[in-house]
């Protein structure tokens, strides 16, 4: 087999389905729970906040597939499948016996894999006749996709994106507007959330929980208007597992299963779309493979944070979800992989955490930016900072397998490039960048204020 060749899967086997991990979970997620009255939701209490197949996507945990509308495949076409391309290079710069996978969800128009959820969202929303939708975005990729998405459905769309992102990611806001997207600082001035938070902390830089805060509080004050999100929930979770069932396809044409799956980690969507095809063999199967979460040493809410009921966002405004979570009122560290910013993991991933069906690892910022430096000189790609976490994990992987004297086959997910992310990397090469240490007692802090339910 040559050495540059590019697995790719035909046009005709895009799937046509997209797999619901829920339904084969041994141990399903605790319930979703309405803040006020500590019941669990059922799909209409999640109407006035989501368009309604969303809401129904959310709690369903017994279908097994879920069929892809063919307005929303026509469009997955525009850009999938996406290749998968097994790094030959960054494995000789290694001298490593691994053979290293990676599947490009970079390819896709907006640069990242956030494509696959916002299509579906914002195709759900236009059916049932909303006009209006809302959103929050960290690094800018969700807001980036949903504006696009916003744009080929017809839909009009205000994006809170975390200010601190706003001011270094300036790319990313114009993107958004070019595509028509209306795009706010937050916290802003425009919203009940944002005014208390801006006049409790004036010099408040913004998180996603702030930024979600905002986006459902403008959604529930507009007419015909509803909110999307770009991760965490199960629903958007459920839309991306076309990364990992096109990848399951282009590894048997490889001739190949991998022993390792990587995904970068903030609320799970690219790491749930990577991975819950393969472990669903693991789930039935009993098949070997170690699944892995790349967070920010910053923000580690899987390997340092409590299990919890906690709000998915700052301000209370969503239902409480039982996640791994740092508390939603923490303020993380303002590293440039702002799309991994978020203090709470997903219900789903929580579970699986729990069930020990996956692991977790924290990365640093300097290694993510070396990472994502040596991936680049090898492959000849600028990975996105976030992607740079799932590189950095890779590369771990992949020396330890040289130290072992054992073959093994790592597939991760190249979750987005970092074209418009250049400005970190002139600060990384400037040596402008530090680690963050986060202290336990900033952890206790915040996590100490949730309200027991577990």
């Amino acid at each position: 087999m040559s050495k540059t060749k590019k697995f790719l899967l035909p046009e005709a086997e895009i799937p046509t389905q997209w797999y619901n991990i829920l339904a084969d979970m041994p141990n399903k997620p605790k319930p979703i729970l309405n803040p006020g009255t500590k019941q669990p939701l059922k799909p209409e209490d999640l109407y006035p906040i989501f368009a309604e197949e969303l809401s129904r996507q959310e709690l369903n945990m017994s279908d097994q597939w879920i069929d892809i509308p063919e307005e929303v495949r026509d469009k997955y076409m525009i850009y999938r499948p996406t290749p998968l391309v097994r790094a030959y290079n960054l494995e000789k710069a290694l001298d490593t016996p691994a053979h290293i996978y990676f599947k490009n969800e970079s390819v896709s128009p907006v640069g990242s894999h956030k494509l696959n959820s916002a299509l579906a969202q914002a195709y759900y929303c236009k059916k049932q006749g909303i006009t209006n939708i809302t959103t929050e975005t960290g690094a800018g990729q969700w807001g980036t996709a949903l504006s696009f998405a916003a744009k080929i459905f017809g839909l009009e769309l205000a994006v809170y994106m975390v200010k601190i992102s706003y001011e270094q990611k300036p790319y990313r806001r114009s993107l958004m507007q070019a595509w028509g997207a209306q795009v706010i600082a937050s916290p802003s001035m425009s919203t009940k959330a944002g005014r208390k938070i801006i006049t409790e902390h004036p010099n408040y830089q913004g998180s996603l929980g702030t930024a979600i805060s905002e986006a459902i509080e403008l959604a529930l004050q507009t007419s015909n208007c509803r909110y999307t999100l770009g991760s965490v929930l199960n629903h958007v979770s459920l839309h991306q597992t076309v990364i990992g069932l096109e990848a399951e396809k282009q590894m048997e044409m490889a001739g190949e299963y991998p022993d390792v799956i990587i995904g970068c980690f903030g609320g799970g969507s690219n790491f749930s779309g990577i991975s819950f095809p393969f472990m669903r063999h693991t789930i039935n199967e009993g098949r070997k493979t170690r699944y892995i979460a790349a967070e920010p040493a910053s923000c580690p809410k899987l390997t340092r944070g409590v299990f919890q009921y906690d709000f998915g966002d700052e301000a209370g405004y969503t239902p409480l979800l039982p996640m791994f979570t740092l508390g939603h009122n923490f303020a993380p560290a303002h590293i440039h992989a702002g799309g991994l910013r978020y203090h709470g993991a997903g219900t789903i991933v929580s579970q699986l955490m729990l069930d020990k069906y996956m692991e977790a690892v924290d990365i640093p910022q300097i290694e993510s930016f070396e990472a994502g430096i040596l991936f680049a000189q090898t492959e000849g790609i600028m990975p996105a900072p976030e992607s740079a976490h799932a590189i950095a994990s890779a590369i771990r992987e992949a020396k330890q397998a040289k130290e072992e004297g054992v073959k093994k086959t790592i597939l991760f997910n190249l979750s987005g490039h970092g074209f418009v992310d250049m400005a970190a990397y002139d600060q990384f090469i400037a040596g402008d960048l530090t680690n963050y240490e986060l202290s336990q007692e900033s952890i206790d802090k915040t996590t100490g204020l949730l309200e027991k339910i577990i």
